[in-house]
């Protein structure tokens, strides 16, 4: 399918699609006339990728680990998925002490408008 399909049936823009492809995360096919074509297996890709990078994970760490998660069984894809389960759970306690920093930051400032208007009144 070409690009436009392949945007439609994955909900990702073709702009990301391209994105997509000069990141390394996914080689569509070449029709003849130069123009991109995406099998399936390429869009279900596509829907790993999305969600991976909704999820905030980087696309150095999806770049990484995408071949043995997508690619099906075979040599060292435990070790793989393993070391990937320990970067998810690495970015994810990074994201857990930004959020607590922005709390505390969020609470220092709902204390100072609580006095503020105090003094205001």
């Amino acid at each position: 399918m070409k690009i436009g399909e392949a945007s439609r049936v994955s909900g990702v823009s073709a702009r990301s699609l391209r994105y997509y492809e000069d990141e390394g995360l996914i080689v569509p096919g070449r029709l003849g006339n130069g123009f991109r074509d995406y099998c399936r297996s390429t869009v279900d890709r596509v829907l790993v990728i999305r969600s991976l990078l909704e999820s905030g994970l980087p696309v150095r760490l999806i770049r990484d680990v995408l071949p043995g998660l997508t690619d099906g069984p075979g040599a060292g894809t435990d070790a793989v998925r393993a070391e990937f389960l320990r970067e998810v759970q690495s970015h994810r306690d990074r994201l857990a002490a930004r959020i607590a920093v922005l709390s505390d930051q969020r609470d220092a400032l709902d204390a100072y408008l609580r006095e503020a208007r105090r003094a205001g009144s």
